[in-house]
């Protein structure tokens, strides 16, 4: 009969039979019983619909992971089957893990997104307003990449008034996040009216350390406006929509940033021209407004008066003048009727021989307008003769 042995031996026996069977585990399972413990490792299980397994990531792989672990998350793990010899129990031992069905960067990315949104960090309402004429803008980049070459050319261009500030950064690797908030805590520092963060393009994992969330926590709580200019036109990273501002390139940062020098030379011949149109028509209009005022003034001026008065003078002179002489014209005219008469009834006249002055009832009268039976005098200055009428005859 052989001898028992102890439960530390079969609990050893099995831990070398496991550990040297199941060296490369491959295994997809949801988890479940999820705990981040303050020593930096992860507990947790996996399981499908009929079994469960224990798992741990020790620290020293959890700073590989790029995203957040979620109890009911379906992922895939690759690791070792090792057994716990106090306990007797086994478990998975996970060196990498990947979401199931989808990129760890993905997964990363939707999570983070999450997380700043529900922050507040995406707010439209916080976003800083860009200065119109900025004098001097801090870059932080890469000094010998060829996003500050691209934001030279452009500014140069643009706007020659512009002053630059790099601030030499690392933009890619894993120490980069720490590099990016070094220099934009040191830009907020610097006497600028803008920063810009960004790099030229690269891949998904180039352009990572723009998707960490220190970096989109030091654009968040910096107190100058930032643009993040991060890859090509397609590409959304998360500092994308913590900055106040996004632009599509860094090239396109800086058309952002600056206005068109070229646009305000325009401008400013506009204003040119239009100013002298309308000083052209100021005068002009203030000159037809002088010679007015000069008509009028010289309409009531003394002199005007005086002339006015001295027309009206003479007018009445005139006037006058023609009054008088038509009421002496008159007056003639009257006299000479007078003297005609006068000559026609002299006495003189009266003695000539045959003629004589028919008056009835103490009155000259026609002989026409006689009638039979009147009484009329013949006179002469010599002598009255009475006369009855007793025949008329017409010719």
């Amino acid at each position: 009969m052989n001898s028992p042995i102890s439960v530390s031996t079969l609990n050893t026996q099995i831990k070398s039979l496991l550990e040297t069977t199941f060296i490369n585990v491959y295994v997809e399972g949801e988890i479940s019983n999820l705990t981040y413990h303050n020593s930096g490792h992860i507990y947790f299980s996996i399981k499908d619909e009929n079994s469960t397994i224990s798992c741990v990531m020790f620290k020293g792989n959890t700073k590989y992971l790029k995203f957040q672990l979620e109890v009911g998350l379906k992922v895939v793990i690759t690791g070792t089957i090792t057994v716990y010899t106090p306990r007797g129990s086994y478990q998975l031992l996970c060196n990498k893990i990947e979401p199931s069905g989808q990129g760890a960067l993905a997964l990363a990315y939707e999570q983070l997104k999450a997380k700043l949104h529900a922050k507040g960090y995406f707010n439209p309402e916080i976003k800083k307003t860009l200065p119109k004429y900025p004098k001097k803008i801090a870059l932080v980049t890469s000094p010998t990449g060829a996003a500050i070459e691209d934001m030279k050319k452009v500014a140069s261009h643009r706007w020659p008034l512009i002053e630059l500030v790099l601030i030499p950064t690392l933009v890619q690797g894993d120490e980069a996040k720490f590099d990016i908030v070094s220099s934009i805590k040191f830009a907020q520092t610097l006497d600028v009216d803008l920063i810009v963060v960004g790099r030229g393009g690269g891949s998904v994992e180039d352009l990572w350390s723009f998707n960490e969330e220190i970096v989109a926590t030091a654009i968040y709580e910096c107190q100058k406006p930032i643009i993040s200019a991060v890859g090509h036109e397609i590409d959304f990273l998360i500092s994308d929509f913590v900055a106040d501002i996004r632009a599509a390139t860094p090239s396109n940062a800086m058309e952002i940033a600056l206005p068109d020098i070229n646009e305000h030379r325009i401008y400013i011949d506009t204003l040119s021209n239009d100013f002298q149109n309308r000083l052209k028509n100021q005068l002009l209009q203030k000159q037809t407004q002088l010679e007015n005022i000069t008509k009028l003034f010289e309409q009531n001026s003394l002199k005007s008066k005086f002339n006015y008065i001295q027309e009206e003078i003479s007018l009445l002179k005139k006037n006058f003048q023609i009054y008088i002489k038509n009421v002496l014209q008159m007056k003639q005219n009257s006299l000479n009727v007078l003297q005609e008469t006068y000559k026609s009834n002299h006495p003189d006249k009266k003695n000539l021989e045959g003629y004589a002055q028919v008056t009835m009832d103490n009155k000259i009268t026609k002989l026409e307008e006689l009638k039979i039976d009147d009484i009329i005098t013949l006179q002469s200055s010599k002598t009255l003769v009475s006369c009855r009428v007793t025949n008329i005859k017409k010719q």
